[in-house]
């Protein structure tokens, strides 16, 4: 009795085992989680689980395929939770599975709130990668010693917003405002590690993205709206009425670093597109350029040159481009050909014709021009190259920026020649020339 006794606890431990000893997802206990997850260097995607949830056994298949996909790059793990309560419990589990990233903080993971497929647990893992691998650029802690990798931005408490059930649509559904909004509760542990770091994140994203925090065991309204089920829960809201209500699920790590770095992702990823001014004045010039890293300067040719449509044809490519670039946060000028021949002259663009274009950068008065097709890909293979710090620079012409004249805008329609003065030739006596020349007899 005693051989089937055996054979039958094996089986029940088989079966307990969602995944296989010998594949990628890591079995994970207390006895090597500290050694394995929170002492190491690399970020960890860790599922805490129960055997008998029906929800952990529908993601098994997924989370392997997730596992396998990562290997190499960030490690996978599983902790039976139910098993291991105080585990479960010292990273505030409370339903199953729970999934969390452990990134450059390890005390301090993010909660996974995607959805639950492999390429939602890969795109969630590879972002942590990202934020740690910028937040060691920018000299952060990129360890696992779990010590802060914030900025040394001190943090200020009033940055943060109070949101509540009766404020939060005036403030960030009906704003134009790029938000990050933490949803806690005042018990959580987990919130309050949380609340230097977000404050610290607030101060430092001041005037890009405002952060904001809702007290979820008081303003239940929300909460609820919006899913949260664990604390802390933070969420993206774009900004603007086309998305209001829309928001995303924040899956960077817990310090200010981390929290800045991906927000700024984020922002620069829905800033709006920039406009294509055209070049009619020193103050147009100044508020497009004046403070931008580069200002990409296009020269088009006479509206008597090319009709409306072919100068809407231009823009159409200059608009298209300025918003793939948008990001580098560029300023956009045009002019016509002749309108503004010192600026022209300074650049050295249009002495080969039109179109041409130049960037330039206004602190180091250099700039460079556009030696390809002034077309879609010939712009942006200049454009590139330029983004890469390739291509050759000269200084402007006298170390500083040439006059701009005042012109009046395009206002849109084609071209008109000058109309031509009508002569009366009524009064004209054609006779009279030639009865004035000499040798001519009176009859």
């Amino acid at each position: 009795m005693i051989v089937p006794l055996v054979v039958t606890l094996l089986c029940i431990t088989q079966t307990l085992a969602l995944y296989p000893a010998n594949g990628d997802v890591v079995e994970l206990t207390p006895s090597n989680f500290d050694r394995l997850v929170v002492q190491s260097d690399e970020v960890w995607v860790v599922e805490f689980f129960a055997p008998w949830c029906g929800h952990c056994k529908s993601l098994v298949p997924e989370y392997k395929k997730a596992a396998a996909a990562l290997k190499g790059v960030v490690k996978v793990g599983s902790v039976d939770a139910d098993q291991h309560k105080s585990l479960g419990g010292q990273f505030g589990v409370q339903g199953f599975p729970t999934i969390k990233i452990f990134g450059a903080n390890k005390r301090s993971p993010s909660d996974f709130n995607g959805q639950r497929t492999a390429q939602g647990i890969v795109d969630a893992a590879l972002s942590e990668v990202k934020s740690k691998v910028k937040a060691a650029l920018n000299g952060g802690s990129s360890g696992g010693s779990g010590k802060s990798s914030g900025s040394g931005t001190k943090g200020n408490k009033d940055d943060v917003v109070e949101l509540t059930d009766s404020n939060f649509d005036k403030l960030v559904l009906d704003s134009e405002d790029v938000w990050l909004v933490e949803f806690f509760a005042p018990w959580c542990g987990h919130c309050k590690n949380l609340a230097p770091e977000w404050e610290k994140a607030a101060t430092e994203l001041k005037g890009k993205v405002k952060l904001g925090a809702l007290d979820a065991t008081v303003h239940q309204a929300k909460a609820q709206e919006y899913g949260v089920q664990g604390y802390p829960t933070i969420k993206f809201f774009h900004g603007g009425r086309k998305d209001r209500g829309d928001a995303t699920d924040y899956s960077g790590g817990r310090t200010a670093q981390e929290i800045v770095t991906w927000a700024l992702d984020k922002y620069s990823d829905n800033i709006p597109a920039p406009e294509i001014v055209e070049l009619t004045s020193e103050d147009v010039a100044k508020d497009a350029c004046e403070t931008k890293p580069l200002c990409i300067v296009s020269v088009l040719p006479h509206i008597l040159d090319c009709d409306a449509k072919c100068r809407n044809r231009y823009l159409d490519i200059l608009r298209e481009l300025g918003d793939k670039y948008k990001k580098r946060q560029w300023g956009w000028l045009w002019m016509e050909g002749g309108a503004q021949s010192k600026v022209e002259d300074a650049l050295e663009i249009g002495g080969f014709g039109y179109p041409a274009m130049a960037a330039v950068n206004i602190k180091k008065m250099k700039y460079t021009t556009l030696r390809g097709s002034f077309s879609k890909d010939g712009i942006n293979e200049f454009l590139r190259d330029i983004s890469y710090g390739r291509g050759q620079t000269a200084p402007i012409k006298g170390a500083e920026m040439p006059k701009v004249y005042k012109n009046t805008p395009w206002d849109g329609q084609d071209g008109q020649l000058p109309e031509e003065e009508d002569i009366d030739l009524s009064d004209v006596d054609l006779d009279d020339d030639e009865d004035s020349k000499p040798g001519k007899e009176e009859l």
